[in-house]
């Protein structure tokens, strides 16, 4: 049975949302995160819904988890991270790179961000997390199939930068998306030695903070 030949694995069940409440509690609410509309959405999104059905189990663990094609779904610590720093506001577009399963996606477009611009180089992992979030009602998402180092196709700049796979490097033509005073965030380094960066635009200038140091799988290149 094929991932979406079935609503079954869609239901939020008492389980499920009690499993959820546990991990925004002890896996993020106290490790600092305070931004209450980041909580508030990881409390009501359904993270198992985006995760298949063979690792469907281990959707609310302190650990990333297996997507298939060599991807995962970050820990839910990191997701809550990455989110609170990048302070997205209602009239922000939002460029994410690496798309995955579109649960960062889902809590971007529901934060709210005006619109969430995302690149995804697997059309197969892209095809899945469109119909996952049209099926919970979310519209105000772009698709693009396509290498995210390039930026978004169009001739465009973004309040917030989300890349949600390790770089070795900072991509110059996301740099160049984003706008003045904007934010991204983004793992930059190889894989036993990645930090997780904040960097602010102001004007010609990028302010770099380290957040953390990570383990992302690769951003892939076509």
């Amino acid at each position: 049975m094929g991932m979406m030949d079935s609503m079954q694995y869609l239901q939020d069940t008492e389980s499920t949302r009690a499993k959820r409440l546990q991990m925004v509690e002890y896996q993020i609410r106290r490790r600092d995160i305070h931004d209450e509309k980041v909580l508030r959405i990881m409390e009501e999104l359904p993270r198992h819904v985006f995760i298949p059905e063979a690792n469907r189990s281990e959707a609310y663990m302190d650990q990333p988890v297996s997507i298939g094609l060599g991807q995962t779904i970050s820990q839910p610590y990191i997701v809550a991270l990455m989110t609170e720093k990048l302070a997205v506001e209602p009239e922000h577009t939002v460029l994410e790179i690496g798309t995955g399963c579109g649960y960062q996606t889902a809590i971007l477009a529901r934060l709210p961000a005006q619109k969430v611009y995302t690149i995804e180089v697997l059309e197969d992992l892209a095809q899945k997390a469109r119909k996952i979030l049209t099926h919970l009602g979310i519209d105000n998402v772009e698709f693009h199939t396509g290498d995210g180092r390039l930026g978004w196709p169009e001739d465009r700049q973004f309040d917030r930068i989300l890349v949600a796979a390790a770089s070795e490097d900072l991509p110059e033509k996301l740099l160049a998306q984003l706008k003045d005073g904007g934010k991204m965030v983004i793992p930059i380094g190889e894989p036993i030695s990645q930090r997780l960066m904040l960097l602010t635009r102001q004007g010609d200038h990028i302010n770099e903070e380290l957040l953390c140091h990570c383990r992302f799988v690769r951003l892939v290149r076509t």
